[in-house]
């Protein structure tokens, strides 16, 4: 039974990886269920308080992804045409086979959001880059989380 627990939260940790890029799923909460699942098997030793911990971390870390890309669009000037254009945008970018689609994606749809609201090319252009820049802060530290769990997965696999 350890062995399928295993297979299923190294499958979150995984996932939690894939949803640090992808808005649908939330990176490092998902990455956390799969140290929940390890902890629930007999092989590994875990502590309760090392599982409340991280679970907060990745609870703030969602939050802060809310947070953070709405600060950057605030602070350029963006608005939530320009937030929603970065998600649209993102979805297209992973879809689509251009090179680096992840990346450009996010930018030009903040640029078409921002367009669509503001008649201004400069103004819509400063703001989709703030949006841009915030959605790619958000990314980062979902990624990094999701990397930090992952490392803290492997070290309880290979201690237990």
């Amino acid at each position: 039974m350890d062995i399928v627990l295993i297979i299923i939260a190294a499958l979150f940790m995984v996932l939690g990886i894939i949803g640090s890029f992808l808005p649908v799923l939330p990176g490092p909460l998902t990455s956390w269920v799969g140290l929940l699942i390890l902890y629930f098997t007999d092989a590994i030793t875990m502590s309760k308080s090392f599982i409340i911990t991280t679970f907060i971390i990745a609870a703030l870390i969602w939050v802060l992804d809310y947070i953070i890309p709405a600060m950057g669009t605030k602070r350029f000037g963006g608005t939530r045409y320009g937030m929603i254009g970065t998600t649209i945008g993102l979805i297209v970018g992973l879809l689509s086979p251009v090179p680096g689609g992840i990346i450009i994606g996010p930018f030009v749809g903040a640029l078409i959001g921002e367009l669509l609201n503001k008649s201004d090319t400069k103004s819509a252009a400063k703001a989709a880059f703030g949006s841009f820049m915030g959605f790619i802060a958000s990314t980062f530290i979902k990624f990094i989380a999701s990397i930090i769990y992952l490392g803290f997965f492997i070290g309880f696999l290979l201690d237990g």
